[in-house]
């Protein structure tokens, strides 16, 4: 059996009180929503329900001083979303302290991945 490869992830989650204000399954939603232009084409890319990626969406802009994604309703053609440059720098910024942690704890990363077993 061929050694599997040890990968180590931080995710970083910020609680505002009881409520769960930005975490993993948001920014990658924004991210998805920056790739597509769309939330229902951004949730089928993450497979989860439009619905439940319209209320992360919907919870994200209300915990944020400014909206991170814009909403246009459909028509003809049908609707769009637009992550706001507000909603890019939460990505960028999330996606740099999760580099950045990932960094300084490098060495430490390894001495663990030496401990796993072969």
């Amino acid at each position: 059996m061929a050694r599997a490869k040890v990968k180590a992830q931080f995710h970083l989650r910020l609680d505002k009180g009881h409520l769960k204000a930005v975490g993993p399954g948001k920014i990658a939603l924004l991210e998805a929503i920056m790739e597509t232009g769309s939330i229902s084409a951004a949730a089928r890319h993450l497979k989860m329900s439009y619905r439940r990626a319209w209320l992360l969406v919907d919870d994200l802009n209300h915990q944020l001083r400014h909206p991170a994604v814009y909403r246009e309703t459909g028509g003809k053609n049908g609707g769009s979303s637009q992550v706001t440059p507000a909603g890019e720098k939460l990505v960028r910024l999330y996606r740099e302290i999760e580099h950045a942690a990932y960094l300084k704890t490098l060495t430490r990363i390894r001495a663990l991945t030496r401990m796993l077993s072969r």
